[in-house]
């Protein structure tokens, strides 16, 4: 694969590359890929996570880099996942969630022998290198700019709260580091700590990323957020509020009516899908053709709508942008697109279901949910 091939396996389905002129100069001078993608231990892995995340991880695979995630046990603890229970947060970590992120790699034909898991609590355990690089960046970033950041822990500017969540911006920036990562990935929601990353790349004494004794910065790279499908509060929108409400209509694990899970039966994701929101001719904020565009013809070369002969019969797209023309041309009807992502969800989650259909690794996902039931 040369340079180019790379450079455009690695750019697909990115909302942007932060640079992509770095990019390009890690490419051309053969430096070696570093990546890592971190997440918070909370509910049940939905698709954003689940086939958005790992996706991008696949594309960075072939591309030659060496993938790592990031349990970020400390993380969820400051952010009050699991009720704040550090212990169950753990447990979640090491078990569910390392099962769940592997059975999603595998239904989009990522390797899973070639991936790296790496918890918080083992990255952290007995590193005073660590935590001088968590101060080294916090004497480089101001209150404020802190105060900004805390949008990554899903929260909102100006909420009010307690002092640790001030920490977590400077330890996430610290994380890319201390592992030596190169490609930061996440989704856009993480755009921020990335930034600060990147700004203090050539400042940080303790632990700076060099190449061949030269200071470099990580290239963030940000994937695309999914949405969840249910209707909108408010609708219609204008149009200088539809970034406002797509970042509010994201899919979120913490309200299941928005979200497929990984394993999700397939009536469950039929029926899910039965109620989703997709206006006819809609494909500005539209949650089922964002599902097409970024989780179905990543992972698929064609979708096949079934229709009766008498509705026009069978359908196969090839690619997204026929599709899209059709369906604002009210040539495809919603319900019968929503059929059709619904077998084809079926079809890709297989592996998944399949994974947590028996034995030790079905019983993790019980037991996050009398966790979650109980806190």
């Amino acid at each position: 694969m040369n340079i180019e091939e790379k450079l455009r396996l690695i750019k697909r389905n990115t909302e942007e590359v932060i640079t992509e002129e770095d990019l390009q100069y890690f490419l051309e001078n053969k430096v070696p890929l570093k990546h890592y993608i971190g997440f918070e231990i909370s509910g049940f892995i939905h698709l954003g996570t689940g086939l958005m995340s790992m996706s991008k991880v696949k594309d960075l695979q072939d591309a030659g880099a060496d993938c790592s995630i990031f349990l970020a046990d400390w993380h969820s603890w400051i952010n009050d996942k699991l009720g704040g229970d550090l212990e169950n947060i753990k447990q979640v970590a090491g078990g569910y969630f390392k099962e769940g992120l592997k059975a999603s790699l595998k239904c989009v034909s990522g390797d899973q022998n070639k991936i790296k898991f790496v918890l918080g609590s083992d990255l952290y355990h007995n590193s005073d290198e660590y935590w001088q690089t968590v101060i080294d960046i916090s004497k480089n970033i101001n209150l404020s700019r802190v105060l900004r950041s805390i949008t990554i822990m899903g929260r909102k500017e100006g909420e009010t709260i307690d002092f640790a969540k001030l920490i977590y911006p400077p330890m996430q920036v610290a994380d890319i580091f201390i592992q030596g990562v190169n490609l930061a990935h996440a989704g856009l929601d993480q755009r921020k700590a990335h930034v600060i990353a990147r700004e203090v790349g050539d400042r940080i004494k303790i632990r700076p990323l060099k190449y061949k004794n030269k200071i470099i910065k990580p290239v963030a790279i940000h994937h695309h957020l999914i949405l969840g499908i249910k209707k909108p509060t408010i609708w219609p929108v204008s149009k200088d509020k539809m970034q406002e409400l797509w970042s509010s209509m994201k899919m979120s694990k913490s309200d299941p009516n928005s979200a497929i899970f990984i394993h999700d039966f397939e009536e469950d994701i039929r029926n899910k899908l039965d109620g989703a929101f997709c206006p006819a001719g809609e494909i500005e904020f539209n949650p089922v053709l964002d599902w097409c565009k970024h989780l179905i013809f990543s992972n698929v070369d064609k979708l096949k709508v079934e229709r009766l002969s008498k509705f026009g019969g069978d359908l196969i797209y090839h690619n997204y942008s026929i599709l899209e023309r059709d369906f604002k041309e009210n040539k495809l009807h919603p319900q019968d697109l929503k059929k059709a992502v619904a077998e084809q969800l079926i079809k890709i989650l297989k592996p998944a279901r399949d994974h947590f259909s028996k034995g030790k690794v079905a019983s993790m996902k019980e037991d996050l949910e009398k966790i979650k039931i109980t806190k």
